[in-house]
């Protein structure tokens, strides 16, 4: 019985951002599970920023954490996938996204909630000279070189926001108040093109904020366009230039481009047009909602409170959808509370033809953000069953063994002519050949290396998952600094219908072709088959001379231990799979797990390693017992030069580690004083496991400092001298930590 034969229609929605309506319909998913939807989010952050509680960051009232949501946390609440990516585009006709750094999703609905940025079309040097307010996690990278020079400014520091609405007033009240004691000479002008600010509110908020910038001492320019921008200069349509240090732009919402490149239905400024139940007109698969759609019937002004109060409707519209049930329309209301910060901990408050200000107004707006931030922050317990761990197959009696569980021919076929495979050398029989096995002519006087790895997912991206096994498997042929030649892939799928099926196997595939090619090598062939998991693995195949070959014995006294990539990809995961990790810790780790070790090779080969191994699964401590045995040798490490991933170290401190820690702990009987530092992380981080894992090489001392150094510039910036090699004085090797 194949795959293919399943008699379901699983349905596959792909929510594009992990704005303020996708993170309810996460919300929703996860208390509500349903069987028959799998869920992937594409987001570009991972961790989504709150806008509403911006401007309070920004004046120092809220940390980075408090304004967030983790996107994976409440993601794998949902039971969905999340895939690291930016969505550049759709292609409707096939349904599938287009995204900036990876194969394309296919789906079968799609929901856009991606914000909306600042316009400055039209206006040279805008886009050059400025700094947006959005993407949030850009601007504030640009606020905090905007403070480490507004402290260090010697005489004064002029920051000029152009945008009159309530966020550019917000925003230049928030600054004014973080600055305003350590910045000499701060001065602060808003410029917009409205006859007046705040043109969406009353009369009366408009008169309130007026005082409240007079007595702060902010200027502000009304009916003033911007003609252009200058490196330090703005100029404006009336003649007027004002110099600046930073110029932050907050001006009305503008798409994302590929909206109408995609051939949506948009409104005339882009925005997807979207019905009152949150469905394009043109494509009814497609869905949209906060910042990036416009409702034809009732269009609202952009804001974050009409994405929140979407993100119930959104959910369960998507729902109805896919079950093919009667949607529900969103009613917008015509007035609502608005609360505008002040900076201190004030605010004014506008409803209709109503306004307030004070330090309640502020404490209501606090209660009413954190009262959100909370349903996102304190998930329940996961309940029920999701398309995580569920199948379209689930309820045929049995699934087929032996040969009867490989993945039909059909799909295999369709996702082989997909991939670009390429060559390498002395190929004469490969995967485009209809035999059973691959035939290459091997170089004389060229020794055949090899070495097999396989393992389930840790990652919900399959292209990710793809790139960091090829890594991991090449790393064998790195250690031995052989170069690789060939690889037959082991790929186990999860029992799903063919859509989805297919979909995994041409992403894992895809990214271990990507990085085999980078290496000169070539997938040669393989297998597949159905299981619980997913998972993959590489048979790798490589060339070497005696000359060049290193091995794990050959340490000799005095060489210098160099590490190149941090430890902790073991606790991170773990951590990760029980919602401990932040979302920055995990990017992080990944993006070490999918960087190549060969330069680090050729560089040890360079300065005349004696030794090498890659640190994977048992750990540092695990891999170096096994060169120090095979030479016969001890070794003295320095603790604190072991590199460290962002997190590992916290996470170990609180007890949280890989199921592998406790058999790998067993190379304490290695460690002669490892009872003196029970307690530190920095010792149980020498039996993390590792995938991915950097190389570890003796490098004699005369040349490990030039090494190191070859190491950190060529890319590897966490590359250590970790330890030293000496004569051992036991039958046993032994390693004192320090």
């Amino acid at each position: 019985m194949a795959a293919n034969q399943s008699q379901h229609r699983e349905k596959h929605i792909v929510l594009i951002g992990g704005g303020h309506s996708h993170v309810e319909v996460l919300r929703k998913f996860g208390m509500q599970p349903e069987p028959a939807i799998r869920l992937t989010v594409i987001a570009r952050d991972l961790h989504a920023p709150y806008s509403g509680m911006l401007p309070g960051h920004i004046a120092g009232h809220y940390s980075h954490n408090d304004i967030h949501v983790n996107v994976s946390a409440i993601a794998r609440f949902a039971g969905a996938k999340v895939y690291h990516d930016e969505a550049v585009g759709l292609d409707l006709e096939n349904r599938r996204v287009r995204c900036k750094d990876r194969p394309d999703v296919p789906f079968d609905l799609v929901s856009v909630n991606v914000g909306s940025r600042p316009t400055s079309a039209g206006i040279p040097g805008a886009a050059e000279f400025a700094i947006p307010v959005k993407p949030v996690e850009r601007f504030l990278e640009g606020w905090a070189a905007i403070q480490d020079r507004a402290r260090q400014a010697v005489k004064e520091f002029r920051i000029i926001t152009v945008g009159g609405g309530a966020g550019g007033i917000e925003l230049a009240l928030t600054m004014h108040h973080q600055l305003i004691e350590s910045a000499d000479g701060l001065s602060i002008r808003i410029i917009t093109d409205s006859p007046d600010i705040l043109e969406t509110h009353n009369a009366g908020v408009r008169r309130r904020m007026r005082r409240v910038l007079e007595k702060r001492g902010i200027t502000v320019e009304t009916a003033s366009h911007v003609s252009r921008v200058e490196s330090d200069s703005i100029v404006l349509e009336n003649g007027n230039r004002h110099s600046f240090d930073a110029l932050v732009w907050v001006t009305n919402a503008g798409p994302a481009a590929w909206f109408a490149d995609a051939g949506l239905a948009t409104d005339d400024e882009g925005f997807i047009a979207v019905s009152e139940t949150l469905q394009s007109p043109s494509h009814p698969f497609l869905f949209a909602s906060g910042d990036s759609a416009t409702m034809l019937e009732s269009p609202r002004p952009k804001s974050g409170v009409f994405a929140v109060r979407q993100g119930p409707y959104l959910a369960d519209n998507l729902r109805r959808a896919a079950l093919g049930e009667t949607l529900q329309p969103f009613a917008p209301q015509t007035n609502f509370l608005s609360l505008i910060s002040t900076g201190d901990k004030n605010a004014i408050a506008s409803r209709g033809s109503w306004s307030a200000e004070g330090p309640h107004i502020w404490k209501l707006k606090d209660w009413i953000d954190r009262r959100w931030m909370e349903k996102y922050h304190d998930l329940p317990a996961m309940s029920g069953m999701s398309m995580a761990n569920a199948d379209e197959g689930e309820d045929e009696a049995m699934r087929c063994g032996g040969c009867g569980c490989k993945i039909g021919s059909d799909i295999l076929t369709k996702v082989l002519s997909e991939l670009d495979i390429g060559s390498t050398e002395g190929a004469v029989i490969g995967l485009n050949d209809p035999d059973d096995a691959a035939v290459f002519e091997w170089p004389s006087n060229t020794l055949v290396v090899q070495s097999v790895d396989y393992f389930k997912t840790f990652v919900d991206d399959p292209y990710i998952f793809g790139q960091i096994t090829a890594n991991h498997c090449l790393n064998d042929l790195f250690a031995m600094n052989a170069q690789p030649h060939s690889a037959l892939a082991n790929v186990t799928l999860p029992i799903a219908g063919d859509t989805y099926t297919k979909h995994l196997l041409h992403d894992v595939l895809a990214g271990a072709v990507h990085v085999l090619r980078e290496h000169g090598a070539t997938l040669a062939g393989g297998h597949t088959v159905e299981g619980a998991d997913f998972a993959f693995g590489l048979t790798v195949t490589g060339g070497a001379t005696h000359d060049t070959l290193l091995r794990k014995g050959g340490l000799k006294p005095g060489d210098k231990l160099i590490l190149t990539k941090p430890l902790g990809t073991g606790t991170l995961f773990a951590g990760d799979m029980r919602g401990k990790a932040e979302s920055e810790w995990i990017e992080q780790a990944l993006a070490t797990m999918i960087q190549s070790n060969q330069a680090a090779a050729t560089c040890f080969a360079n300065h005349n390693a004696t030794a090498c191994t890659d640190v994977t699964g048992f750990g540092l401590a695990g891999h170096l017992v096994e060169s120090l045995e095979a030479s016969d040798l001890a070794a003295t490490i320095d603790l604190n030069t072991i590199p460290a991933l962002d997190g590992a170290l916290d996470l170990l401190q609180q007890g949280i580690a890989s199921t592998l820690q406790p058999k790998n702990q067993t190379s304490k009987r290695h460690i002669s004083n490892a009872e003196a530092f029970k307690d530190d992380p920095r010792l149980a981080l020498l039996f993390d496991p590792q995938t991915g894992g950097g190389l570890v090489a003796g490098v004699p001392a005369a040349q490990a400092n030039a090494c190191l150094e070859a190491l950190r510039s060529g890319g590897y910036p966490a590359a250590a001298i970790v330890g030293e090699v000496s004569q051992s004085k036991d039958a046993a090797p032994m390693i004192v930590v320090k």
